[in-house]
Order: structure tokens, then sequence, then C-alpha cells
């Protein structure tokens, strides 16, 4: 099998595994106990905290732990658009992208519906990218924050952030990221980048699923999603989740320590992928930025096709990836993404993505690049018999 979804979940890394489990066994204690056994955990705790910070370059009281990237990217937007409009009414809306994961739309959402919130979205162009002019349009003096993503989860276009989050300061407005996929691949520093808050996910990383982090400045003010004894300095109640904050900083903290090589290997690899499947499938359509993208995303419309039957094809032939977001479960309905890069419905719904772990050879490229051509041949020939 070549696996080539890891914009969906990655492999726990052995390392990982190794860290976390005293706190699965012997070391099980609550870090809010009095005792030897909650001391240890909180120790474990803080030095998790510790780890990541150190990567996103922040201080420790400004690392929450949550149970992923959901729940992280739900507490910035949901969190700081309310602190906001409690200090000042009139600060009404928020901004997202049109290219959005569901975790930061449906928040928006949700605070229109709920809370009387509006939701201004900001186009993208054909390559999904954010223009520092087209977020000027809609910022303004009720705008109480911004949420534009890192980089896309299903096409891989990278957003100039530090241009973006300038922007929005420059209005007076906090800039929240999503940068899930952008960990392992991309500098993480959050002074470099600006922003007030970033969302990471710990099984896009090597870690299990089940964590995640949201950084936010300490002065930001945020509203608790989740109220109770008052954990993570307020910011997240409940009995915290040791092991798994133990296994997304050492997975944090392997992967920064790889990402340059990382990225310039893999993304001399994908590069060659899109050739190849480009020459072997002439009108194959990529979709994303052609280069400011991730290294580890490379998707493609095969016009003609069905992009479920490529992918049982590609599967039957050891190759496994996907149609798009595996978080829009459930949902055949052409992406968002794809629609908001102009791409129309019937050509969206052939979409297949094919995203890859720093493990990746040259060898399984070709030979995906080889099944590739196979799979699509065979959709379509079945297609003109029918």
């Amino acid at each position: 099998m070549i696996f080539l979804d890891a914009a969906a979940t990655t492999p726990v890394r052995r390392e990982v595994l190794e860290a976390m489990w005293p706190y699965l066994s012997g070391d099980f204690g609550n870090p809010s106990s009095h005792h030897s056994l909650g001391g240890s955990a909180a120790t474990a705790l803080a030095e998790a905290r510790a780890g990541v910070a150190k990567v996103l370059n922040c201080r420790t009281g400004e690392v929450t732990f949550t149970s992923g990237g959901t729940e992280a990217d739900n507490l910035a937007v949901k969190g700081i658009a309310l602190a906001r409009r409690a200090a000042d009414p009139s600060l009404d809306r928020v901004v997202i992208s049109a290219v959005e994961h569901p975790a930061v739309e449906e928040s928006a959402r949700y605070l229109a519906r709920i809370h009387g919130f509006g939701v201004d979205v900001v186009p993208v162009d054909g390559d999904g990218l954010v223009t520092v002019d087209a977020l000027r349009e809609v910022l303004g003096p009720r705008t109480a924050l911004v949420s534009i993503m890192y980089a896309n989860n299903e096409v891989g276009t990278v957003q100039p952030v530090a241009e973006l989050a300038a922007a929005a300061h420059g209005y007076g407005v906090p800039f929240h990221t999503d940068a899930v996929q952008a960990a392992g691949w991309l500098p993480l520093d959050v002074k470099v980048l600006g922003v007030d808050a970033l969302s990471l996910s710990g099984h896009k990383l090597g870690a299990p699923k089940g964590s995640g982090v949201l950084f936010a400045k300490g002065r930001l003010r945020l509203e608790p999603l989740v109220h109770g004894g008052g954990q993570e300095r307020g910011r997240r109640s409940g009995t915290e989740n040791v092991a798994g904050a133990v296994a997304l900083s050492t997975a944090l903290v392997i992967s920064h320590g790889e990402q340059e090589a990382m990225a310039r290997r893999v993304s001399g690899l994908r590069d060659l992928f899109i050739s190849a499947v480009q020459e072997s499938v002439p009108d194959a359509v990529l979709t994303g930025h052609p280069v400011e993208r991730l290294p580890s995303v490379a998707s493609f419309c095969f016009p003609g096709t069905s992009g479920e039957s490529v992918l049982l094809e590609l599967e039957r032939l050891g190759v496994i990836c996907s149609s798009g977001s595996a978080c829009a479960a459930g949902s055949d309905a052409p992406s968002p993404v794809l629609l908001a890069l102009g791409i129309p419905p019937e050509t969206a719904q052939t979409a297949i993505r094919f995203s890859f772990t720093q493990a990746i050879t040259d060898v399984e490229l070709r030979q995906a690049a080889a099944a590739v051509e196979t799979a699509v041949g065979r959709v379509r020939n079945l297609a003109q018999r029918g």
C-alpha cells in the first residue's frame, strides 16, 4: 500500500508513543492533584507546554491544549469574537476566507445564527489565494476578528499570512490562522507570522488523534467554550489529557527540527509527481497555487471521470488517497473550496487529493503516478462502454 492521504491523518511516530506511554500507564495522575502522582503529571504537562512554546516562539501561558484542531479553531473564532463584542457591542462581524476548513466556517456560522454576528467572506483567486486588497475591502470598524488559514487542506495553497495579519492589525483587528496543515512543513514562529492566535492538531504531525493546541496572545480576551475547574488558565476547563499533550509536543518538536530539510526534499518529489501525472493524463487540472503550495499536497481534477470511481481504482492498485477534506463527513457534493476557485461543479466532482508524509519516497510516487494513469484510463473506458 502507498499511503497518500497524510492531510487526513498520519501514523503515530514511535518516538511519540514512547514519550506518551508513561502517562498512559504508571504516571496516570491528575495534574491538578496535590500529591506525587499529580505532581509528576503536572511536570509533564508543563514540559509539553514549554516544548510547544519554544517551537511557536511564544510564552508558555499562551499555549492552551485542546482535543484537536477543530476545538482549537472553535475556541479561537467563537472565543475571541464573543469576548471582543462583550467589551464593545459594536464589534459584531467576523471575517473568514472562502476556503476555510469547516471548523472555522461553521464556527462563524454559529456566531451568526445564535449570536447575531455578521460574517464577511473574503473571495479567493483561481489559485486559492486571498489578497491583501480583497481582505481590506471587507474590513471595517465593526470587525471583531479575522480568521484565514495558513495552508489549505484540500488544494495546498499557502496564504501570505504575515501580510494579511498586518492588514487586519491596521484596522485594530486580531488575526487567527488555522495552521493545522502547515505544521511540519512551514515555519510556525508566531512573531514572524504576526498572528494573534494559531491552531494546531497532533494527528497531522505523528501524534494520536484527540490532541490539539491553540496559541492565543496572553493579552487577548478569550471567552472559554468549556467551563469548569479553570484548567488551562481558565481558557479550557477539564482535566488535561497529559499523554496527548506530551505526544503533540514531542511530535511538534521533532517535526520542527526536520521541517526545512523535509520541506525541501518532499517539494522536489511533489513536483516530479505533478509532472508525471500531467504527462500521462494531459487534461488533468492541477488545483491550487502552482508555486505557493504545501510541499505535501498535489491535487487534481480529472475531467470526464468520476472522482469516487478513480479513488476505488487507485485503491485496487494499492494507492490510498482522497477526494478532498476528510472532515466533510458523508458529503458527495462538489467541494466548496474548489467552487470558490471558480472550478465548475461537474469538474470539481472529479477531484483527487494526494498528500504525503515526510517518509514518502521517489519510488512510491513514481508507482503512484503510473497507477493514476491506469485508474483514470480504466474509469474512462468503462464510461465509454456504458
